[in-house]
Order: structure tokens, then C-alpha cells, then sequence
């Protein structure tokens, strides 16, 4: 099968959607100058960079309540910074909770009964039983072509790594169980591994 998306696929369910994966999950937590406070997910999320460290995300629609996207591209407008939560096995149905259409006014922390705890380098909440999270100033935030598509890049300030998951000095992903984004409803747990070298590494 081939197909340009510009012409439609011709299929009952998008399979853009389901292509590239499975993808990591950006829990991203910020605030607004009013204080309120937001948490939802966003599975076109990555790390991009090493040195300094950074990561991106892209919001890809709008709420009838805000302008200028959602309630996350909203506060991150506002306040320049924002924190990428990572989402463990237990914390799944958390952050599906998070993922509804809220209202401005509702915070998802509370709702999902979560704990949070202040940032250090930013002014920003953050999920206190996320495994690791990344406090992360804006550098950049970017209009995609199409209707609301932004995509927006931080320099991660600031990194919480949860104790129990480091293990000989290596941050153990096993101890957690990630959990990634296949497409349309489908997710996925990371409980397989192995070692790969590159050619030429000892």
C-alpha cells in the first residue's frame, strides 16, 4: 500500500498514528502566572540533545477556554519554563486521568491524586512519584505547519532522579517499567532489554 497523506489513507483509523513507535511520553507539568497549575501527557515528546541537555514536545490542538493552545503551551507562554514527569507502570492510569479535556481551572494533580513537590531551578510543580523528572527552561518554541501544531524546546536546568531507581550508578529503567505510546489507544510496557555495542566499541 502506498498513499500521500495529502490525498487520505482510505482506511477506517489513521496509520500515521500508529508508524513511529513506541514513543515516549512527556508528563508535562507547568504554571501559570496565575498560579494554577496543569499536568497532561504528550506522546510527540523526545530528548534531543546531550550537551547542554534538552528536550522538545509539540501540542497539536486547542481549547475553547484558552488562547493559543492548550493550557500547557498557554502557561508555558507565559512563564518560560515547564517539566517533563516520566511515566512509570503505576503512575498509567494517572496519567490517563490527566489527558481529559478539562477546564482551565481544574488541576490535574489534585485530580489524578497526586503528589507534587516545587522545582528547584524553575517555577514549576512536579510529579513527586515520577521515577525522574526534568525542570527545563524554553528556548524555543516553534509553529509547525497545519492547524496548531507548536512544538516547543527546553534546556533541562534541573533533574530529579528517584533513589530507588538507581542502581550501581546507572538510572535502572527496569526498576519502573516506562511506559510508551503505540497509536491510537494502544500503549506499551518496556520489560524486555538488551545490550547492543556499536561497531567498534569495546
Amino acid at each position: 500500500m502506498f498513499y500521500r497523506p495529502e490525498d487520505g489513507h482510505g482506511l477506517p483509523h489513521n496509520p500515521f498514528n500508529a508508524i513511529v513507535t513506541p514513543r515516549p511520553i512527556g508528563w508535562i507539568s507547568t504554571r501559570g502566572t496565575d498560579g494554577s497549575e496543569n499536568l497532561a501527557p504528550y506522546s510527540f515528546f523526545n530528548a534531543v540533545a546531550y550537551v547542554p541537555p534538552q528536550v522538545m514536545f509539540a501540542t497539536t490542538g486547542t481549547k475553547p477556554d484558552r488562547e493559543g493552545g492548550k493550557d500547557s503551551l498557554a502557561n508555558i507562554r507565559e512563564t518560560g519554563v515547564f517539566c517533563v514527569n516520566v511515566v512509570s507502570k503505576a503512575l498509567l492510569m494517572a496519567m490517563n486521568t490527566t489527558s481529559g479535556p478539562w477546564e482551565k481551572e481544574v488541576d490535574e494533580f489534585r485530580l489524578a491524586a497526586l503528589e507534587r513537590a516545587e522545582c528547584d531551578t524553575i517555577a514549576c510543580s512536579r510529579v513527586v512519584e515520577a521515577p525522574a523528572s526534568l525542570e527545563c527552561h524554553v528556548t524555543q518554541i516553534v509553529p509547525l505547519a497545519g492547524k496548531a501544531n507548536t512544538m516547543v524546546i527546553g534546556e533541562v536546568t534541573g533533574i530529579h532522579l528517584h533513589d530507588a531507581c538507581l542502581i550501581d550508578g546507572r538510572f535502572a529503567y527496569e526498576t519502573f517499567t516506562p511506559v510508551g505510546r503505540l497509536g491510537y489507544r494502544d500503549y506499551a510496557y518496556v520489560t524486555e532489554t538488551f545490550e547492543l555495542a556499536r561497531p567498534g566499541e569495546s
